[in-house]
């Protein structure tokens, strides 16, 4: 069966507050706590993570990721408790949406164009 594409966003401001990059580049920050290596991570200047980051943070109530200064080993950040409530409760819709797309659209997949068959469809 072909899959469908659910791009999930919540604009706010004029922005997106949240979306399917912010999602990704979210959970990077967390796996390396550093958004320059996230950054790296998805093949993304650290000047637009940092923009994206920006963006969430005054998207939302509270701060989705914090900045950590300096000191021997360098600075980092660290995605907040709110951060990871905000991703969790993302991907979860995320997840669930695609399968309840899927579930209601099979009938229209079946008729979609496919190369390889010369079925019609009756």
């Amino acid at each position: 069966m072909r899959p469908v594409k659910i791009k999930i966003q919540f604009p706010m401001d004029g922005d997106i507050a949240m979306g399917p990059g912010k999602a990704e580049l979210l959970a990077a920050i967390h796996q390396y706590g550093s958004i320059s290596a996230a950054a790296k991570s998805m093949h993304m200047s650290y000047k637009r993570a940092w923009d994206l980051v920006s963006v969430m943070n005054a998207g939302f109530k509270y701060p989705l990721v914090m900045t950590v200064v300096g000191g021997s080993h360098g600075g980092g950040a660290i995605v907040t408790e709110v951060g990871l409530k905000v991703l969790q409760h993302y991907q979860a819709l995320q997840i669930k949406t695609e399968v309840f797309v899927l579930s209601e659209s099979a009938d229209l997949r079946a008729m979609l164009a496919n190369r390889n068959e010369s079925d019609p469809v009756s």
